[in-house]
């Protein structure tokens, strides 16, 4: 049985890039996510911990402790736990292949999913040419990605007041800048070519913080995405069926879905039969 008696039961979830101790790191939401969602296999596909950020400077609010005790309670209960880190949490690389309270450590996983397809699970900076030949600059990129979700935080505030939905100015920045976009098709490229190599049918992996499942040269591409700008999942159904799922446009749904629950009119009373 699940942790959470309510929570929707999946075959296996994946998680990646939540940056915990970050104040970019929707901590909130990915609580609220994690008891919404349960799972016989959780991968945490890196960069969950940011140890770029803390060393720099602590910050670790209560938020980012509850979202560590659930997952640990949901492996208490009985899910798998795999965490394949990433270049942000890669001083846990030191303990590949060892297990801390039921929590698996591994470089990278070969996971086959119930209707037998394989996949190689992997973060993925491993195929970012930056984070391997230019540390500096990705530092420098790092920090300049932290201003802009300062930036992010302080006009998603002011949206709220307007009462429009979440959005995020890094993201759309990204997806509208050449070079990220022609970054990213790489990326893709790469990590669908090590799939093939390795004799799987696809490849889930995280590190660029943009979600996809699409198909690339007959392998199947799956992109986690984060919980910094766009709080995206992918889960497995138990047909084998893999999803990306969008939270906060999920929530939307659900809030729109129980408004319309509300402004629907009373059923007329039947009209009692005359004898």
């Amino acid at each position: 049985m699940g942790e959470d008696s309510e929570a929707i039961r999946v075959r296996t979830l994946f998680l990646s890039d939540l940056h915990l101790g970050t104040k970019g790191c929707q901590a909130g939401l990915l609580l609220e996510f994690l008891k919404d969602y349960d799972a016989d296999t959780i991968y945490l596909v890196g960069d969950i911990v940011d140890g770029w950020q803390l060393r720099s400077g602590w910050y670790w609010p209560q938020a980012h402790n509850d979202v560590v005790q659930k997952l640990l309670r949901k492996v208490r209960k009985g899910s798998h736990l795999v965490y394949v880190p990433g270049n942000h949490d890669e001083f846990l690389r030191d303990y590949i292949g060892t297990t801390f309270g039921g929590i698996e450590i591994a470089d990278s996983r070969i996971h086959e999913s119930a209707d037998g397809k394989r996949y190689l699970v992997i973060h993925g900076d491993q195929f970012d040419m930056v984070v391997r030949h230019a540390r500096w600059l990705a530092h420098l990129g790092d920090g300049a990605y932290t201003f802009a979700l300062f930036v992010n935080t302080g006009l998603n505030r002011i949206r709220r007041r307007l009462g429009l939905s979440y959005w995020s100015l890094s993201a759309w920045a990204k997806l509208k800048v050449k070079n990220a976009v022609n970054f990213i098709g790489q990326f893709e490229e790469f990590l669908s070519d090590e799939a093939r190599r390795q004799g799987a049918d696809g490849v889930i992996c995280g590190h660029i913080h943009h979600a996809a499942n699409r198909e690339i040269a007959g392998l199947r591409y799956l992109n986690t995405g984060d919980w910094v700008e766009s709080c995206t999942a992918i889960v497995e159904h138990y047909d084998g069926r893999m999803e990306v799922l969008n939270y906060p446009s999920l929530l939307r749904a659900r809030a729109a879905a129980a408004e319309t629950r509300r402004e629907a009119p009373e059923p007329m009373p039947g009209r009692r039969a005359v004898a």
